[in-house]
């Protein structure tokens, strides 16, 4: 049987769509006129349905999930991104080489929290732990003025994190320290709770203790997440 095509995959994909439900995703994505998502797109196909779609197009060249990576619907450019997920895992080294690149040079349609983390840290993470570039490229990524470059640097180290590895993250967060977007702190907060499941909750505390009476309430909050009750009204109230 011949492989499907790229046409039939926007085909099936846009077959797929729901009105109320594409309502439904450019609310909770924030697509109003100043907010971060202004002027997305949405189908209206869920993300299990996207997930089956795909898993029948991973054979799609580069060129193509560089079209679909460009598109306007954010749909496509999700899926674009899983497939490239997808390729990165399984390809040689000038594969992920490839992917790489055209990750970092599309990061301009990689413009959703949901986009940058279904991909950072299965991309560019695994592809800059083996670079002697890996700290200059992320911290790079971190003092952008792309609020979504930024939050591809933070989430980029959950590669890290899940090896139990925290140098990294810890760098990132305390350049994201003084961030003046929700959407980075709650990334922030997110990679330091990570660091306290995965790697020490010691670690962690030494960056909180340092830094939580200045740290924006949101990053704290999602930071102390998994602290015993007692603690987190400490942190808190500012009594550690």
């Amino acid at each position: 049987m011949s492989l499907k095509t790229f046409s039939q995959f926007k085909a099936e994909l846009r077959e797929l769509g729901s009105l109320p439900k594409s309502k439904n995703s450019a609310r909770f994505f924030k697509t109003g006129k100043g907010q971060y998502g202004e002027g997305d797109i949405f189908l209206g196909v869920t993300m299990p349905e996207q997930r089956k779609v795909v898993k029948q197009y991973c054979h799609l060249t580069l060129n193509e999930i560089e079209q679909l990576l460009q598109s306007p619907e954010h749909e496509f450019r999700m899926c674009a991104l899983l497939i490239l997920v997808t390729q990165y895992k399984e390809g040689t080294k000038a594969v992920r080489e490839k992917i790489y690149m055209l990750y970092l040079n599309n990061t301009k349609w990689i413009n959703n929290w949901d986009l940058v983390d279904a991909s950072a840290e299965y991309i560019v993470g695994p592809w800059l732990e083996e670079q002697k570039e890996q700290m200059k490229v992320l911290k790079n990524l971190a003092k952008s003025e792309s609020l979504w470059k930024r939050r591809i640097a933070m989430l980029a180290t959950f590669s890290y994190i899940k090896k139990g590895n925290s140098k990294e993250a810890l760098q990132i967060a305390h350049l994201l320290l003084n961030d003046d977007q929700d959407l980075i702190h709650k990334a922030v907060g997110w990679m330091l709770r990570e660091i306290g499941k995965r790697c020490s909750v010691d670690e962690e505390e030494i960056f909180l203790k340092k830094h939580y009476l200045k740290m924006p309430r949101t990053m704290l909050r999602y930071a102390i997440e998994h602290f015993p009750e007692r603690k987190r009204k400490a942190y808190l109230s500012g009594k550690i």
